[in-house]
């Protein structure tokens, strides 16, 4: 069966500082039409940064969509034209006041491909150094260091809510103890 939407007509709705939202009419495989909102966003990365102690550097901060105050790895969106290393290098920085000088591409996914558009590109980080960042001015942010192995088992308990950040200390785990 082939499963391609053919986009009929499409019309911007909302374009802001972070996204943009667009609604698709498209015809279905079966012949029949149906609307998608669709939410356009330039990609982002996260990082698993470790430092020499084995602690995972994390930011907690409060997240007003969901009404809570989460626990993540550091992460943000890509700037127009901005190289994907360079992004998780100037994330890294703003957040956590560390650059890695070991930066590893882990894997490419999209974070919710049911309405968004959204790649984010996941990094590990190692052999980490202290350098001069400023953060962003809407961003109220704390970094902790967490033991790494802590980490995975808040992640296990369901301590840890954010997808990308549970994504990112499994994959990190696994990458770690030489699995791929």
């Amino acid at each position: 069966m082939d499963f391609f939407e053919v986009t009929i007509n499409s019309k911007n709705i909302y374009s802001g500082k972070i996204l943009k939202l667009r609604l698709d009419e498209v015809k279905l495989p079966n012949g029949k039409t149906s609307t998608r909102e669709i939410v356009e966003h330039p990609g982002a990365v996260a990082i698993v940064a470790i430092d020499d102690d084995g602690s995972v550097l994390m930011v907690r901060q409060y997240r007003k969509p969901v009404e809570e105050e989460l626990l993540e790895i550091p992460a943000g969106k890509l700037e127009d034209n901005e190289d994907v290393r360079a992004c998780a290098q100037r994330e890294l920085i703003e957040e956590t006041g560390y650059r890695a000088e070991n930066l590893v591409h882990i894997i490419d996914f999209y974070t919710s491909p049911g309405f968004s558009n959204e790649k984010m590109s996941l990094f590990i980080g190692r052999n980490l150094k202290k350098a001069a960042g400023k953060a962003d001015e809407d961003e109220y942010i704390k970094m902790e260091k967490i033991p790494f192995e802590q980490a995975v088992k808040m992640a296990y308990s369901g301590e840890l809510k954010d997808a990308k950040t549970i994504v990112g200390l499994f994959l990190a785990y696994s990458y770690l103890r030489g699995e791929f």
